[in-house]
């Protein structure tokens, strides 16, 4: 899945959750202000944001399933015998929506990703949308800066609405990326209070 798949995943999820919305755009107010375009410095102040990416990777990782791996030696995994030289599949679609493992696990909540305590901190090793180890995605370091950049830039700027009454069609398409089986398609405005700031660019 490409940065531009996983950004319309956290629209569609976003304009499905209007409370959401609003809170990352009060942490943007909060934090940045009306007098300019939020930037990379400003990320580290915007943790509901990073948690929105964090949250639309778990219930839409990159790949549902990892790249193959093969078992150097004898071992078990989930009470499974694995002998040496099978080929493994991750599905880590399955083990992000774990309900063992994920309080809520279909359900879209951010704030799952605030720490409170060190048994919250555990769910890092459960979550690897990119994959993990030396055959983890070279541009995971980059990839949620980015998108939460520009899922920020798009929060801060524009005011979003669904079409109509009518419910986001949140069905996953076919194939080995995770896409939307139906292109997301939604209103959006230049936000009055930035004008000045857009007219500008």
């Amino acid at each position: 899945m490409t940065a531009g798949e996983a950004l319309e995943w956290a629209m569609a999820l976003l304009l499905t959750h209007p409370q959401a919305l609003e809170k990352a755009r009060l942490e943007i107010l909060a934090n940045v202000g009306r007098n300019r375009l939020l930037n990379d410095s400003d990320l580290p102040n915007l943790p509901y944001i990073k948690n929105i990416i964090k949250e639309t990777l778990r219930l839409f990782p990159t790949g549902p399933l990892l790249v193959p791996h093969e078992s150097s030696k004898e071992c078990t995994v989930g009470g499974f015998h694995i002998p040496p030289g099978t080929l493994l599949a991750v599905n880590v679609y399955a083990i992000q929506r774990d309900p063992k493992i994920w309080a809520e696990p279909s359900k879209f909540k951010p704030e799952r990703f605030e720490y409170h305590d060190d048994d919250a901190k555990d769910l890092e090793k459960v979550y690897f949308p990119f994959g993990m180890g030396r055959r983890s995605c070279p541009g995971d370091g980059m990839a949620v800066p980015m998108m939460s950049l520009a899922l920020g830039s798009l929060i801060q700027c524009f005011e979003w609405e669904r079409i109509g009454e009518e419910k986001v069609d949140m069905s996953e398409g076919s194939g080995i990326n995770m896409q939307m089986a139906k292109p997301l398609v939604a209103k959006y405005k230049p936000r009055e209070d930035m004008l000045h700031v857009l007219s500008r660019l």
